[in-house]
């Protein structure tokens, strides 16, 4: 069974930065592309970004565009969300999730995901 974990979450003010990380275990990483996404309260979980198996694509929603930066390391079973230049706009809890063969923008193609780290961009 595929378990996901986050960490990297906290408190930043605005135009500051936080690397969320997503460790996967019980399967092989290098088979799973991933995906990060987040909700906001009272929002629906929305995408955010996502890497494809090999890392050599990637895809970012239009407001992550310029300033977030997914990542892997297969050797490391981890995946990466760069946060550069947050906004109080960023604030949501952020999850991570994983899927075999193609990454894609949909929440409902994602089969397993971790428990969520909370990101909150505040002066």
């Amino acid at each position: 069974q595929v378990q996901l974990v986050e960490s990297g979450g906290g408190l930043v003010q605005p135009g500051g930065s936080l690397r969320l990380s997503c460790a996967l275990s019980g399967r092989t990483f290098s088979n799973y592309a991933m995906g990060w996404f987040r909700q906001a309260p009272g929002k629906e979980r929305e995408f955010v970004a996502a890497i494809s198996i090999s890392g050599g694509t990637t895809d970012y929603t239009d407001s992550a565009k310029g300033r977030f930066a997914i990542s892997r390391d297969n050797a490391k079973s981890t995946a990466y969300l760069q946060m550069n230049s947050l906004k109080p706009e960023d604030t949501a809890v952020y999850y991570c999730a994983a899927r075999p063969f193609r990454a894609t923008r949909r929440t409902s193609d994602y089969a397993y995901w971790g428990q969520g780290t909370q990101v909150t961009v505040s002066s």
